[in-house]
């Protein structure tokens, strides 16, 4: 892999890749894993839903966009990591058969205060398919070292394997959206972090050193090998779908369940610390605000604020996100 340096990149500089073609079974492949809706599953089942049609996860599409970016406008090679994405904005579906193209635009660079030699460079991505549609948009920054610069030291790190994880069996009412309180919060469990999985999802999304190979990344500034960021967002996805799976089942012996739609997209997503092999993150949703949707009746966004913290009870992860669901029962 090439090695990058903030000297690599200008204002204005605008940076594209070769495409690539999304499959069905490259959706519903990375749908079972992280974003089992059914919308992305199967095409009868989607016909019946929010959606309408199978499409791909946001998920998946913001992967692929990691995906794109490596490849084209990182040359193969490895940044230093970003801190978050400030926001993302998922304007269009991604289809089987789409052919989807990146776009980096460099927005600004800036040395870092507090480490000599390292410098942050914001960007905005843009995703298009075949049709000149615009189906993803992303504000974000990463780190690059300067030229000639000594790398930043490794930090300790202990890499294991993780430790084996229950899934609780209670379960609680879903309500509408329209009875939902502000500042409901649900536990949504733990995810286990082995370097199996987390090697498996770099090589199809994120092939950067320190996700790839646990000896190349004690060498960098991680000191061990680490998940993707995008890896850490999918277990998110994971463990809320599981734990409305099982209290959708709680709900419905007790009577109507509401729906939940796609999501427009999120914002203030922040990587805080880094989630190795043999991690294990308990993520949460809290409810911070909501509202009736004037476009589609029944129907309302829901807003929260998503965490996750390791098992040392240390946070690694937090985003605001928008996701529709049913307002009240039809």
């Amino acid at each position: 892999m090439s090695e990058l340096a903030f000297e690599d990149y200008s204002v204005g500089d605008v940076l594209t890749g070769e495409p690539i073609t999304v499959s069905r079974d490259d959706i519903v492949a990375f749908a079972r894993q992280f974003d089992f809706q059914p919308f992305h599953l199967d095409e009868a089942a989607a016909e019946t839903t929010f959606a309408g049609r199978l499409i791909a996860s946001g998920w998946h599409t913001a992967a692929l966009g990691m995906r794109l970016l490596q490849q084209g406008p990182f040359r193969g090679g490895s940044s230093l990591g970003a801190p978050g994405i400030d926001e993302l904005r998922w304007l269009a579906p991604v289809l089987p058969g789409d052919t989807l193209t990146v776009s980096l635009t460099i927005t600004g660079l800036r040395d870092s205060s507090t480490k000599p030699g390292l410098g942050f460079v914001n960007a905005q991505l843009a995703l298009q398919n075949g049709r000149d549609q615009t189906v993803m948009t992303q504000r974000f920054t990463f780190m690059l070292a300067r030229a000639g610069t000594q790398p930043l030291p490794p930090r300790p790190v202990t890499i294991g394997e993780p430790a084996s994880v229950a899934e609780p069996d209670e379960g609680e009412i879903l309500p509408f959206l329209r009875d939902l309180e502000i500042g409901a919060t649900r536990d949504l469990g733990a995810y286990a972090f082995d370097a199996e999985a987390i090697i498996a999802f770099a090589k199809a999304y994120d092939p950067q050193a320190f996700h790839l190979d646990d000896a190349a990344a004690r060498r960098t500034h991680f000191g061990g090998l680490c998940a993707s960021g995008w890896h850490t967002a999918g277990a998110y996805m994971n463990r809320l779908l599981t734990t409305r799976a099982r209290d959708a089942a709680f709900t419905a012996e007790r009577g109507p369940v509401p729906e939940t739609g796609p999501s427009p997209g999120f914002s203030n997503m922040r990587w805080i610390r880094p989630v190795y092999a043999g991690d294990t993150i308990r993520f949460a949703t809290k409810l911070t605000d909501k509202r009736a949707s004037g476009s589609r009746p029944g129907w309302g966004l829901a807003f929260a604020r998503n965490t996750g913290v390791n098992q040392r009870d240390e946070p690694v992860f937090a985003f605001d996100s928008t996701v529709f669901m049913q307002w009240a029962p039809s």
